[in-house]
């Protein structure tokens, strides 16, 4: 009579978070992407959605001598590169000197490179680029580029249909909350700002972490899942005009925000269906949200 006990319990649940988030519009207050892995992002009105990331995010990044990936965990000096669009390509300034790099590499030979633990295969399109950096860190590096061609897994277990990213961490792309950050910035002695999260879309509106509990959902044209909540490390800690590593918001996270050993703020997605997404666009969560 009742059907699926189960199904009754989802259906239960769906009704009153429905009702508790009516009240709460959720829109995308921000979109944002990052072209050289662990640099300055660029803040977007609409972005172009593919099924490894936004369009020209993280495609880029820096290595070391030993073709090892370089970020902000241990390079918080990075946070000091600001990107933004060029003429003909992606505009990188550090102080008063700057680079512009092409969006898109042709004709290169490949080398090996690795982030965490994959092997990638990349380009080093000009060792001039590799020089500018190298100079600013006092630190031999280079500059390379990942073909869209080139193939990166997600892990398998959290996978859809053999879902592939490009150099960010591990997923093509990170969602937060700017209730979230609200309710974290309360808890803080000093509010930081969502840039500390290097997110590629933040939404306002509904309830602090209401998004730890959501499953599939729609923007604009693209369908969305969330698959997997954002562990968090001390890249978080680094200022991001100042380039200066602290303790905090990590502290405080895992006082409240600690499960397993880890922090956990933002939550990473997959996507169904390429597409298009704007600033202001409604989040519409689908009915079958909850895990």
């Amino acid at each position: 009579m009742y059907g699926n006990p189960e199904q009754v319990l989802r259906e239960i649940i769906f009704t009153l978070n429905s009702f508790k988030f009516s009240m709460h519009q959720l829109l995308v207050s921000d979109i944002r992407i990052y072209p050289v892995k662990s640099l300055g992002g660029i803040s977007l009105s609409h972005a172009r959605v593919l099924s490894r990331g936004l369009a020209y995010d993280r495609r880029w990044m820096l290595v070391d001598d030993q073709n090892l990936f370089m970020t902000q965990r241990d390079y918080p000096g990075l946070a000091l590169f600001k990107t933004s669009f060029g003429s003909n390509g992606i505009l990188i300034r550090y102080a008063d000197s700057s680079i512009e790099i092409p969006f898109t590499v042709h004709g290169q030979t490949t080398i090996p490179a690795r982030v965490w633990n994959d092997d990638v295969e990349v380009m080093e399109p000009d060792t001039a680029y590799s020089r500018w950096f190298s100079q600013i860190l006092s630190k031999p590096c280079k500059l390379v580029w990942f073909p869209d061609h080139h193939r990166r897994a997600v892990d398998p277990f959290y996978a859809l249909h053999n879902d592939q990213v490009s150099l960010a961490d591990g997923f093509p792309f990170l969602l937060t909350g700017q209730s979230s950050l609200d309710e974290l910035n309360r808890q803080l002695k000093e509010p930081i700002p969502m840039n500390r999260f290097r997110p590629n879309i933040v939404f306002r509106g509904g309830l602090a972490f209401q998004e730890d509990q959501w499953h599939y959902f729609q923007i604009g044209e693209c369908r969305f899942a969330a698959v997997k909540p954002c562990a968090r490390c001390v890249t978080i800690t680094v200022d991001q005009e100042t380039g200066i590593k602290g303790m905090e918001p990590l502290r405080t996270l895992s006082a409240f925000r600690m499960k397993n050993n880890k922090v956990y703020f933002g939550q990473n997605l997959l996507v169904l269906n390429e597409g298009e997404i704007s600033v202001g666009q409604e989040i519409i969560i689908e009915k079958d949200n909850f895990y």
